[in-house]
């Protein structure tokens, strides 16, 4: 193998994971399948349940988004990647799914933004609210009350009412003036430099105006704020915590208790109740965890078959494969795992190159290199035909579509030099 290239810790999440002990009781029988739960047996049938094996072909955005997740958004270009792998759905569709509000970038779990289809608005900025509050509570300790907050709210709402187009965050405050308080240094080390962040964070967690990105396009973070008006949820807080644990466990699959509560953030007892909403059951693996699956997934496990021929997929750092459980060192072979090249990959909750992945085993990494215009491949064990065509597809794909692949709002040519330079040099071979 290669010698080690360095494998920063690239968090793409502000909100660290911070695991919850396990229950103490099972919600369940246990019910485990037929067949052992292998790890290569899970990524196989992770590999499906994300639509990854061509099942999702010719589906459109929210279909896709319904059946393999949200893709995580960060002013990346994941969203785009996730629908062309699933469903080769082109950008110009996807641009277009945006400005006809088919699908949006909203604040939802941990009041992380991910892209989504229309039937989950509601529900799913729901799960934002207490993110967004607890911004009102940042604030509120520099001084700031919450009648000061929610006149803001209304003055916003007045402001885009009579704006012709929507307001980028520069023009709001112009408008607003005064009424938009400066926190000075101290809101700077808070990450609340003013109080109109907050104001139009609320706004957006309730559905009154919604962010428009700036050039239409989902791979950047410059946005404009217009009125929206989103009617509520029909679904309780109670209620909306079980559906997304019933979306997540079909997401995925199946997940750790610890794995569900990283990615939704709600609290033990909450979990342990979502999870008894949605009639999930514990499974153990052949690796002595136990995997909390539906019901209908897993009869469905127990007569899946997992595919004999390579099944090709350039995927993002931040795709729904990768993100949601946080398990980049599961989808990695035993015989790589242990590598000196890919030893800190293992200890590493999020990628710090995007994948080259088979079936669900991750067998190369990736970048892409605008100023050549070329991907910058390393495939572990050397590429197939497969992998090259698929490699030639997404590349060119990347050149027609988006121009460059960012995988964050802050990523640029220079930013990801190195990590470009180390692919290069890790696929070389030592000493080359």
């Amino acid at each position: 193998m290669p010698q080690a290239i360095p494998l920063p810790h690239l968090l793409v999440d502000n909100d660290p994971m911070t695991p919850q002990p396990s229950p103490t009781q099972s919600l369940a029988v246990n019910a485990p399948p037929a067949r052992a739960l292998t790890r290569e047996r899970l990524r196989a049938w992770s590999w499906h349940r994300q639509g990854l094996d061509g099942s999702l072909a010719g589906c459109t955005a929210e279909q896709v988004f319904a059946r393999a997740g949200w893709a995580r958004s960060v002013g990346g270009a994941n969203p785009y990647l996730t629908l062309f792998a699933r469903a080769g759905i082109r950008r110009a569709q996807v641009d277009a799914d945006v400005l006809e509000r088919r699908i949006l970038e909203l604040p939802t779990a941990r009041g992380c933004t991910y892209v989504l289809g229309q039937d989950d608005f509601a529900w799913a900025l729901q799960l934002g609210r207490d993110a967004a509050e607890s911004a009102v509570k940042v604030v509120g300790r520099l001084g700031v009350d919450r009648g000061e907050i929610t006149l803001l709210e209304e003055q916003v709402l007045h402001v885009l009412a009579e704006a012709a187009v929507p307001l980028d965050p520069r023009q709001l405050k112009e408008e607003l003036g005064e009424s938009v308080r400066n926190l000075g240094e101290e809101g700077k080390k808070k990450g609340a430099t003013t109080t109109l962040p907050t104001a139009l964070g609320v706004l957006q967690s309730q559905g009154r105006i919604r962010r428009v990105p700036a050039t239409g396009r989902l791979d950047q973070q410059r946005y404009a704020y217009e009125l929206w008006n989103l009617p509520p949820s029909p679904l309780d807080d109670d209620e909306a915590r079980a559906e997304l644990v019933r979306r997540y466990l079909g997401w995925t699959g199946g997940a750790t208790f610890q794995q569900s509560q990283w990615f939704t953030a709600f609290t033990v007892a909450q979990t342990k109740a979502a999870l008894a909403s949605a009639a999930a059951v514990e499974v153990p693996t052949a690796a002595g965890e136990t995997l909390w699956m539906l019901p209908d997934d897993v009869e469905q496990l127990a007569d899946f078959k997992e595919p004999a021929d390579e099944q090709i997929q350039l995927l993002a750092g931040t795709d729904a494969l990768t993100l949601l459980r946080r398990n980049a060192a599961d989808l990695l072979d035993e015989e790589d795992l242990h590598t000196n090249a890919l030893d800190s990959l293992a200890l590493q909750a999020d990628l710090p190159d995007h994948p080259i992945v088979d079936r669900g085993r991750i067998i190369g990494l990736w970048q892409y290199d605008p100023g050549a215009e070329r991907i910058v491949p390393w495939v572990f064990h050397g590429a197939t035909a497969a992998v090259r065509q698929r490699i030639a597809d997404v590349e060119e794909w990347i050149r027609e579509d988006l121009g460059d692949f960012r995988a964050f709002s802050l990523d640029s040519p220079a930013t990801r030099q190195k990590r470009i330079d180390g692919l290069a040099a890790a696929a070389a071979g030592p000493g080359k």
